[in-house]
């Protein structure tokens, strides 16, 4: 997979140039995957998006010119796909952190993001703990919020969701569980592909069920039948519960012949008495490699 990955790297580098396109459904192709598998790796790999990666390798070659003074800036503009010396203007600025104008005339220090490869680091005082679950189709039955993605730390957004929430309700909601993973769970849904840090997300506090009623104050989002895979992990909270969802992006689908598929994740938690520790739970909705 990761040589795969770094072919696909090698043509980002070769459409960089002027009055270029990547397409990310051809570098699915090279990766051997699928377009939304691609991306959701690449930023779970890389640490951003893929289209940030791109457009700050693009103002990165782009900075060169501007400091080689041969084109114009209108020129430069164009070559690196900005319909505008203005819109240009603006992108420069925010990665480098001085217009372009500026740039040539002052000779500035700019910014460079370097070309990505990436690598699989084998550490061997640790494993992750798995098993793979075909499951029926089901419903995910609870409350559902739209709240922001937070990659480090208590996401504030959830737990005010979550005590907004009545006991009772709650409660009405955990009968409702009647199938793994069992109890009240943490569902995110509809997640943007780039999985960047403040793009939202479905949100539910909900149970697994195949009840056919759903009631009318309760949320309930239908799962197509499909192959799981079940990641389990302890350690601080929030903390580990965060690093589970990272090694499982960047070293377990990497290391073994699965991929993503569209569909809800899933994260059954337990916590102790001072809601310091967890112990988690996390399924997430796979397929065979091809």
């Amino acid at each position: 997979m990761l040589e795969r990955l770094n072919q696909a790297m090698e043509h980002i580098e070769g459409r960089l140039g002027p009055e270029q396109e990547i397409d990310v459904a051809e570098l699915a192709r090279i990766a051997v995957t699928s377009e939304y598998h691609f991306r959701r790796m690449f930023s779970a790999l890389a640490g951003i998006p893929l289209s940030e990666y791109v457009r700050r390798r693009r103002l990165t070659l782009a900075g060169a010119e501007v400091l080689d003074d041969r084109r114009t800036l209108l020129e430069i503009a164009v070559r690196y796909g900005y319909g505008s010396g203005e819109a240009f203007a603006r992108a420069f600025r925010a990665m480098h952190g001085v217009g372009p104008g500026e740039a040539r005339r002052a000779g500035a220090v700019l910014r460079s993001q370097p070309r990505m490869s990436f690598r699989l680091v084998v550490e061997g005082n640790s494993s992750m703990e798995y098993r793979v679950v075909e499951k029926d189709a089901f419903r995910v039955i609870g409350k559902k919020a739209r709240v922001p993605l937070v990659h480090e730390g208590v996401n504030p957004a959830i737990a005010e969701f979550i005590r907004s929430i009545g006991k009772d309700t709650v409660e009405r909601i955990r009968q409702l569980s009647d199938q793994q993973p069992e109890g009240i769970v943490g569902v995110s849904d509809d997640l943007a592909g780039s999985r960047a840090e403040g793009t939202e997300l479905d949100y539910y506090h909900a149970v697994v069920s195949a009840a056919a009623a759903v009631p009318d104050d309760l949320d309930a989002l239908d799962v197509r039948a499909g192959t799981w895979a079940v990641f389990a992990s302890s350690g601080a909270f929030p903390q580990a519960l965060q690093f589970l969802w990272r090694d499982v992006f960047t070293e377990w689908f990497p290391s073994n012949p699965y991929r993503s598929r569209p569909g809800p994740e899933i994260l059954r938690t337990q916590l102790n008495a001072d809601a310091s520790q967890a112990e988690a739970e996390l399924w997430i909705p796979v397929e065979r490699d091809r």
